[in-house]
């Protein structure tokens, strides 16, 4: 009985933090900045035109620099991309998103260090950084625990 009472404690636990999250200023941002990015037509044409260049770059890497489109393709496919990335609504979408996900990422990291502190927790991010990291790589050279 008592690991059941402590499965449904757990289990509430997750569904507070979860609103805590689903209820943040980062998670509001992140859908405001969504709602502009999908709701702008200029916006959505450039990334419409991205995507079907994709669709193009995609069909033309099959074979190469031997397709006679190779380079056309290629470099109208690169262009749109920063056209696309350089649109003040994607920009500030993908900031969010980072945002949000490093979010996510910190807290996951302090619930896997709350049960012990040799979880490894997976971030998805090879960049992700936190104060509480532990070890530099150095041998300890600059003065951390390792």
């Amino acid at each position: 009985m008592l690991a059941t009472l402590e499965r449904v404690q757990i289990l509430d636990t997750a569904e507070d933090i979860a609103r805590m999250i689903i209820d943040s200023e980062v998670a509001e941002n992140y859908r405001q900045r969504l709602y502009k990015m999908k709701t702008d037509p200029e916006t959505q044409n450039k990334i419409n035109r991205f995507t079907k260049l994709k669709e193009q770059y995609e069909y033309v890497q099959r074979f190469g620099r031997y397709h006679p489109d190779y380079q056309t393709i290629m470099k109208e496919t690169r262009l749109a991309k920063r056209e696309m990335d350089m649109d003040d609504n994607v920009a500030s979408f993908k900031q969010a998103e980072t945002a949000l996900q490093n979010l996510l990422d910190e807290i996951s990291y302090i619930i896997g260090r709350s049960v012990s502190e040799s979880v490894k927790v997976d971030t998805g991010n090879p960049f992700f950084e936190t104060k509480h990291k532990v070890g530099c790589s150095t041998g300890g050279s600059c003065g951390c625990s390792a």
